[in-house]
């Protein structure tokens, strides 16, 4: 079963390794049809504390952490961070260093 993602807002970030992540959806409204907003917030696993207030973050959820913590952030303002940024190909040099590739020994 794939894991879900979400897009959100970071509302806090004064725990440690802990960001508060606010998500909001839009719904029908089942007699009227009108579009209203419904909102949730969730705990996030912000392993280096890079995440401030007001930073959209892409979360992911993981297995338990903490009593409220299953979600692991994936993205911060569009850019990869944590283990995911190292195997990203954007991390990786995008030139070979001399006498590298084409060196034989």
């Amino acid at each position: 079963m794939p894991r879900r993602v979400l897009t959100g807002r970071v509302t806090s970030d004064k725990m440690d390794k802990t960001v508060t992540v606010l998500v909001e959806r839009r719904v029908m409204h089942p007699l009227y049809k009108k579009f209203i907003r419904r909102s949730k917030k969730y705990a996030a696993h912000d392993e280096a504390n890079v995440c401030k207030i007001g930073d959209t973050v892409r979360i992911i959820e993981c297995p338990p952490i903490s009593k409220r913590k299953t979600w692991m952030l994936v993205e911060r303002n569009g850019e990869p961070v944590g283990e995911s940024a190292a195997a990203s190909p954007s991390a990786l040099p995008t030139s070979l260093p001399s006498g590298g590739a084409e060196a034989t020994a």
